[in-house]
């Protein structure tokens, strides 16, 4: 055959193999039987602990977009309180029970770009709960240079705002923590960004002035919990980084402001979807483990549970090792909390779900996790709607000293139906005795 024909049939052939593969392929019988499609949208057997949804003082209007929700006694009366960070209102509100058995809401911050998380703390010194806002700028995905941590100063009958960190992209987290040792609170920063974003200490100079240190640069951190992981004496971070390879990290504290890095886990499941970090010793054993939700698959219009969704145990198990274990399969997983719901002395979850198969009925929005005391878990449903669940906390709200479940949504995805905004579920253990 002569060179220039061979090349001309070679021209051909790669033109045409291609269109050959792509109409072929698809009727070819498999080398193997195929793996059965995951069909999501899982329900699990009824919570036998009963928990009642309040809605009395709770209406709303729109599409509520509740980004966080916390309880603890804001104002220092012994009763807890919720608070909640509402991204569609651009505020931070705090939720008191009254004793008709409603509940007050009180908007304590307003004109604040999408809040994505607030942080109730001290940071003065003056004996008052100040807040310490993470801002997002845009609740969705966005590179520009849009976040704030802007610091409240809680003077009684008003808040004065103090902006402490500013160009910056999108702030998921801020956690306060004396970190050098000098008396006063710095703070660790979570910069989530979306292609790129980084972890930050912020070392407290007083009268509301920070310097920021970089910890590391990547794309996507979440939540930056802070505790004593190496029981060492002093307060060390931890980072959940969801953009790219989703990682695990610690930073060790070494004194005199400064770290070491750890890569605690990674995993190189682009599609992981983890969304969130909660520090916590689920196993009592005297250290701090770390719990991931997993299950954000928020880019995908037509987000669907997976089966590697769920929620992740990180074992502490010293040395700054941390073992896996995942438990719990619940689809589009997005928020963990951790408390003793059956009051039997170990820590259950709660989960919530984001991204369920919400089309077809009766698919979990809010489950909890029974521990056995050996950290073995049987999964209960609470409930199946509201759906698109996004946060969730444990604490005593009715002031009745059993630990009830608040959980708030956010509604950017379809289908726009069995809406919330804040809930309260009512444990009801105390009349089960």
């Amino acid at each position: 055959m002569p060179a220039a024909l061979r090349v001309s049939f070679l021209v051909a052939s790669l033109a045409v193999l291609p269109l050959l593969t792509w109409f072929l392929l698809p009727v070819l019988p498999p080398l193997h039987p195929a793996a059965e499609v995951y069909s999501g949208g899982k329900s699990y057997p009824a919570s036998p602990l009963e928990f009642v949804r309040l809605q009395k003082g709770l209406e709303f209007g729109g599409y509520p977009l509740i980004t966080n929700v916390q309880v603890l006694d804001f104002d220092g009366d012994g009763a807890n309180e919720i608070i909640a960070c509402d991204a569609s209102e651009n505020s931070i509100s705090r939720f008191s029970f009254s004793p008709d058995g409603t509940w007050k809401e009180q908007i304590l911050i307003t004109d604040v770009a999408v809040p994505a998380h607030s942080t109730s703390v001290d940071i003065d010194g003056d004996g008052d709960r100040d807040i310490i806002v993470s801002i997002l700028g845009n609740i969705m995905p966005d590179d520009g240079i849009i976040g704030r941590v802007e610091l409240f100063e809680n003077r009684g009958k008003e808040f004065v705002r103090h902006i402490i960190l500013d160009d910056v992209r999108r702030v998921a987290d801020v956690q306060p923590g004396d970190f050098d040792a000098d008396g006063d609170l710095d703070l660790a920063v979570a910069v989530f960004g979306y292609n790129r974003g980084k972890v930050l200490w912020l070392e407290n100079q007083g009268r509301f002035k920070f310097d920021a240190h970089e910890l590391l640069v990547a794309p996507g951190t979440i939540h930056v919990p802070v505790a004593d992981y190496d029981s060492d004496g002093d307060l060390d971070i931890a980072a959940i980084v969801s953009q790219d390879e989703e990682e695990l990290w610690g930073f060790e504290n070494l004194g005199n402001g400064h770290f070491k890095n750890h890569k605690l886990w990674m995993t190189y499941n682009l599609d992981l979807g983890s969304a969130g970090l909660v520090k916590a010793d689920l196993d009592q054993d005297g250290d701090v483990d770390l719990i991931l939700p997993a299950g954000d698959n928020l880019e995908d219009r037509d987000a669907y549970p997976q089966p590697y969704h769920g929620c992740y145990w990180f074992e502490n198990r010293g040395g700054w090792n941390f073992e896996k274990a995942k438990i719990s399969d619940l689809g589009g997983t997005y928020a963990a909390d951790v408390g003793d719901l059956d009051a039997d002395g170990d820590l259950d979850l709660v989960l919530v779900s984001m991204t369920n198969d919400w089309n077809r009925p009766g698919t979990a929005s809010v489950v909890w996790l029974e521990n056995d005391g050996q950290q073995n878990f049987t999964t209960w449903q609470i409930a199946s709607e509201p759906i698109h669940m996004v946060t969730t906390a444990v604490g005593d709200v009715d002031g009745d000293g059993i630990p009830d479940i608040v959980t708030g949504t956010m509604n950017i995805l379809k289908p726009f139906q069995r809406l919330g905004r804040v809930s309260i579920w009512k444990n009801g253990l105390k009349e089960k005795r």
